[in-house]
């Protein structure tokens, strides 16, 4: 599947994620929600359909090796960059079809963070770029 429809997918989660009564739409991926009443907590999960991600990101470390402070902080700069990114096309071209909603004082989880992380690295080595400079 083309990158930028699975990161217009990822992208398309994100900003479900944020919304508390989302509506269905037919065809389109969707966040999964839970509200635990004890707990009154949401729970967020992004899916990626990509086969080449998921084998990608079972070769990385895992979520626990970096907190997950540490991969909001990436995943922010990484949104920076994407959405400028895609509000230049004549600069940087079409990759970045969708703009990325990401609001760092939501608790997305360690989970989620993480995966969005290894999309931005899996989509740097796919496409031979790097968003954010100085990062490896």
């Amino acid at each position: 599947m083309n990158i930028r429809r699975n990161f217009l997918l990822l992208t398309f989660l994100l900003l479900s994620a944020i919304m508390l009564h989302a509506q269905k739409h037919p065809g389109r991926p969707e966040i999964e929600k839970d509200t635990i009443p004890e707990q009154d907590s949401i729970e967020y999960e992004l899916i990626v359909i990509d086969p080449g991600y998921e084998t990608f990101l079972a070769t990385q470390k895992p979520a626990s090796f970096f907190t997950q402070v540490y991969y909001e902080t990436w995943n922010y700069r990484y949104v920076i960059e994407w959405n400028m990114r895609h509000d230049n096309p004549i600069a940087y071209g079409d990759m970045y079809e969708t703009k990325i909603d990401y609001d760092p004082k939501t608790d997305y989880g360690l989970d989620l963070n993480y995966r969005l992380y290894y999309y931005f690295r899996f989509f740097e080595e796919k496409n031979g770029i790097s968003l954010v400079a100085g990062h490896h």
